[in-house]
């Protein structure tokens, strides 16, 4: 894996936040680049700027990834170009902040087909040539979140991030004997767009926590090129992810909600 030379990484949400920032590690180890978003004018302006500082092969899908199918119609997209995936970063993903039974459920249901769904197909319809060709990584981005019993005001997102995590321990253990490796991203709060969108950035759990994103980006790129399992970035956060995985868990849920609240 120390040769990247030819390899090609697609990459979900690659246009903003943690996505971007994974793309420009990606592209520094001279890996060439399939962005995928929704907005097209974003792409491209990312296509461009990557394809001229770091002098990759860039392809740009415009793909609505929250949409049912979608996994099958990227990856028909990928077979129409010819385009063989070395590293797949399920990067994409949105949160919903707000009470339950108060949430837009069409939201929820695009957050969750988004979060969770996509993700696994993709990562299914990926997975087998990645076995075939004997080399692979695929990195999952979930949250600190999925360390936690639960988050009150937030409890499908939390939900649909343990999920992440839960996931990907079993497929590194199914992977164990084979040249592939799979590697949950758990980052804390960040400051990026993903905030503000889904509602988060007046709590106090971002008021008060909130870090800084290229460093915790550029310590799971590290720890995913090395096939790590796990990667938390930061003193706090770990213990925020040890703290939330203790007896008795409804003491992590009262904290949860104290911190999801404004």
């Amino acid at each position: 894996m120390n040769n990247h030379t030819s390899k090609t990484a697609l990459i979900t949400g690659a246009t903003g936040g943690i996505g971007s920032e994974l793309c420009r590690c990606l592209a520094r180890d001279q890996i060439n680049l399939v962005l995928v978003a929704r907005n097209q004018q974003k792409l491209q302006q990312l296509s461009e700027q990557l394809q001229s500082e770091y002098g990759i092969k860039t392809h740009t899908m415009a793909l609505d990834l929250a949409i049912p199918n979608a996994a099958q119609k990227l990856y028909q997209m990928l077979q129409e170009q010819g385009l063989q995936i070395d590293f797949l970063i399920n990067n994409a993903g949105v949160g919903y902040y707000g009470r339950f039974s108060d949430s837009d459920l069409d939201a929820v249901t695009n957050m969750l087909n988004l979060n969770i769904t996509t993700l696994v197909q993709l990562t299914r319809l990926l997975l087998p040539n990645m076995i075939e060709q004997g080399i692979g990584r695929i990195l999952n981005v979930a949250s600190l979140a999925a360390f936690q019993p639960g988050g009150p005001n937030a409890a499908a997102y939390y939900a649909s991030k343990s999920f992440v995590l839960a996931f990907n321990r079993a497929v590194v253990v199914e992977l164990k004997h084979t040249p592939v490796t799979s590697t949950a991203f758990c980052p804390g709060p960040l400051s990026t767009a993903f905030a503000k969108q889904g509602g988060f950035s007046a709590t106090r759990l971002y008021r008060y926590f909130s870090g800084n994103t290229s460093k915790q980006v550029a310590k799971a790129y590290r720890a995913f090129m090395k096939g790590k399992s796990t990667v938390v970035p930061g003193g706090v956060n770990k213990l925020l992810a040890i703290g939330g995985e203790f007896p008795p868990r409804c003491i992590a849920l009262a904290i949860n909600k104290f911190l999801l609240q404004k």
